[in-house]
C-alpha cells in the first residue's frame, strides 16, 4: 500500500497565478485580478516518491495537462484571497481522494423475490404486446 503524503507538505511546490475573472462584479472585474489558478507539476515534484507520482498521474489523469501538471482554478468570489483558499481546499480534496483506496466491489446474487418479480414483469410486458396484435379471423 502506498502511503499518502499530507497535502500541506506539497504547498512549497505550488504555483499561483492571478488573472481577471469573468462574470458579475462591475468595475471590480475590469481592474482587479481575482481569478486564481493553482498549478502543481506532479512529474517534477521533489517531495513525492516515484510510486506516489505514478498513482497521482493515474488517478488524476483527466485533470492533468500533457506535461503532468494539475491545474485548479477558482473564480467563485470577488476576493483573490478567498479564491486562493478555495483552490487550496480543492487541491487538498483531490490529493486526499487520489490516495484513498477504492473499496473492492462485492458481487451479489439477485434475491429469490427479485427474480420472481422480473419474470412477472416480463410476462406482463408479453401480454401487453400480444394484445396489440390483430385478432385472427
Amino acid at each position: 500500500m502506498i502511503s499518502s503524503p499530507e497535502p500541506e507538505i506539497l504547498y512549497p511546490e505550488l504555483k499561483f497565478q492571478a488573472s481577471r475573472s469573468s462574470g458579475a462584479g462591475g468595475q471590480n472585474v475590469n481592474k482587479v485580478n481575482t481569478r486564481v489558478e493553482l498549478r502543481f507539476n506532479i512529474s517534477t515534484s521533489a517531495l513525492l516518491r516515484e510510486e506516489q507520482k505514478e498513482m497521482l498521474l493515474d488517478k488524476l489523469a483527466p485533470r492533468l495537462t500533457r506535461e503532468g501538471e494539475l491545474i485548479v482554478v477558482s473564480e467563485k468570489t470577488r476576493s483573490q484571497h478567498r479564491n486562493k483558499e478555495d483552490c487550496l481546499e480543492r487541491f487538498n480534496e483531490l490529493i486526499t481522494d487520489a490516495f484513498t483506496p477504492e473499496k473492492p466491489r462485492i458481487s451479489t446474487k439477485p434475491s429469490y423475490r427479485s427474480r420472481i418479480r422480473r419474470i412477472e414483469t416480463k410476462k406482463q410486458h408479453s401480454v401487453k404486446k400480444q394484445n396489440r396484435k390483430k385478432p385472427d379471423l
